[in-house]
């Protein structure tokens, strides 16, 4: 019997999806767990692998399609086995619904009881996400009629407020301003439009303040060249790690939040959500975008557990290879831009997270040490919390724990 390919469900909230890009032809040989599509979430840009060898035929959804999730979109046949009319597809499984917020609210009206999914945005059936993107409406402020305040397309279709301040112009007025001829347009991808839909909805429902200080680099820079000089080498002659700063920042920032365990935690209407593990998303660039991979309880793993993580991590994130449970959650994210030689910047929080690290580069400037002016590694670093969950004092605390082990990174040995 030729194996059935069908639109897999990889996010939790998925009920109907896109194929983006075709990797194979019909016709074509392809082997088990070989990337034939890729589709479209509403995270990124997801791979999906064969789920056997042979060939692939009968490909039934074109490029663009939004289909169910459980929908077969092709065929694959073994060897000797007859090509004919498409099979009759196994009927798909009813799916689980989605999973909401792990705290209960008690029954409230729509309004009170809305619930968000794991992006951070308002629940909302697929259409109502198009429609309101495509009417450069904001979701946060459309009201829900559905189960639990989840946002339909007749909710969109009826919404008489004032579109989301980023996406006021319509495209061609915007042309409109330059001359013809002067400008190329590149197409809007999905991960695109949804990094835009993100920040802006963080940037207009989460109360933003900023706290930003500066570390000395001496002693972790020494104690990173030790630990790069002392790792063990294989056959092939190559350290088995090579730490970074950024490993470093992780690691400090995961246990200043066990130290300072009220910070880490995550708002929701029903109530803040207190973590007990310390998990670490940190932002990698990918053509058109970005993901945030997370260390799983940072706070419990080595120096060199983190970066060899964190190495598979980003070249997986690069490759579109990360599953969603990769890139799903945390409790608090890490953007550094210091390889750049960016000096100073404030992150963007990344929702459901309370706050974000921005990392600076470290930069030798004058200090006072012992009465004396000496030139020093100094690294600039700026806090972005959520004021609904992390009080200033509270953020100013947990900055001030990070340093210690930025400063003492011993502590972060024992």
């Amino acid at each position: 019997m030729p194996v059935e390919v069908i639109l897999p469900r990889v996010d939790m909230d998925m009920a109907t999806g896109k194929i983006s890009k075709w990797y194979v032809k019909e016709g074509e040989t392809v082997a088990k767990g070989k990337p034939i599509f890729e589709i479209e979430t509403d995270k990124a840009a997801m791979e999906v692998e064969a789920p056997g060898d042979g060939v692939i035929r009968n490909i039934t959804v074109g490029e663009g399609v939004d289909i169910p999730v459980g929908t077969p979109v092709a065929f694959i046949y073994g060897a000797g086995e007859t090509v004919s009319a498409a099979p009759q597809p196994a009927k798909p499984a009813v799916s689980a619904p989605a999973r909401q917020d792990s705290v209960a609210a008690p029954m409230a009206p729509v309004n009170e009881s809305r619930t968000v999914s794991p992006s951070g945005l308002p629940r909302a059936t697929p259409l109502a996400r198009r429609l309101a993107r495509e009417r450069g409406l904001s979701l946060p402020s459309i009201s829900g009629t559905g189960p639990h305040g989840r946002i339909q397309a007749e909710d969109v279709k009826n919404f008489r407020g004032e579109p989301a301040p980023a996406e006021r112009l319509p495209a061609a007025d915007v042309s409109s301003l330059y001359p013809p001829g002067s400008y190329d347009i590149e197409p809007l991808s999905g991960m695109r439009r949804i990094i835009a839909e993100r920040l802006v909805q963080s940037k207009q429902t989460v109360p933003h303040f900023y706290l930003t200080l500066t570390c000395d680099l001496g002693q972790l820079l020494a104690i990173r060249a030790r630990l790069n000089e002392s790792a063990p080498r294989g056959g092939d002659k190559q350290p088995a790690w090579k730490l970074s700063v950024n490993d470093f920042v992780i690691k400090a920032l995961a246990l200043a939040l066990q130290r300072v365990p009220r910070a880490n935690v995550t708002w929701t209407d029903a109530g803040i959500l207190r973590h007990r593990t310390c998990d670490v998303g940190v932002a990698v660039a990918v053509e058109g975008g970005l993901f945030t991979p997370v260390i799983r309880s940072a706070e419990t793993k080595t120096l060199s557990q983190i970066s060899l993580e964190m190495k598979d991590l980003a070249a997986r994130a690069r490759a579109r290879r990360l599953t969603p449970s990769e890139y799903q959650g945390g409790t608090t994210a890490v953007s550094n831009l210091g390889m750049y030689g960016i000096e100073q910047f404030s992150a963007i929080i990344n929702p459901p997270h309370a706050t974000i690290l921005a990392v600076g580069a470290g930069i030798e400037r004058p200090a006072a040490v012992d009465g004396e002016i000496v030139l020093r590694t100094q690294m600039t670093c700026t806090l972005s919390c959520d004021h609904r969950a992390v009080d200033g004092a509270l953020g100013a605390e947990l900055l001030a724990a990070f340093r210690s082990f930025i400063e003492e990174p011993a502590l972060m040995l024992a």
